[in-house]
């Protein structure tokens, strides 16, 4: 014979989903990865690593650890984006 809690089946279910963030969430919640952001450029990392070398690439946090990943807001992206399209026109 099963037994169940009378609890069980009165608590109300969630209808939020578990894990990661929907694409209903705020961009407060949202990250890209380097290789997203690569993708999305179109350029190597080579080109990555040498525009932080001087400066020039989007607005970035490493996370802490030995060579951490890094990650990138898309508000940053597209701010890093309008800004090399106004200076090229």
């Amino acid at each position: 014979m099963a037994r169940h809690s009378a609890t069980s089946s009165t608590r109300p279910t969630s209808t939020r989903p578990k894990g990661r963030a929907t694409t209903t969430a705020s961009s407060d919640d949202e990250w890209l990865t380097l290789e997203e952001v690569l993708k999305k450029l179109r350029v190597s990392r080579r080109t990555w690593d040498r525009w932080r070398e001087r400066g020039e690439a989007p607005r970035a946090i490493q996370l802490p650890g030995d060579k951490g990943p890094y990650r990138i807001r898309p508000e940053w992206l597209q701010e890093w984006i309008d800004a090399r399209e106004q200076a090229a026109s």
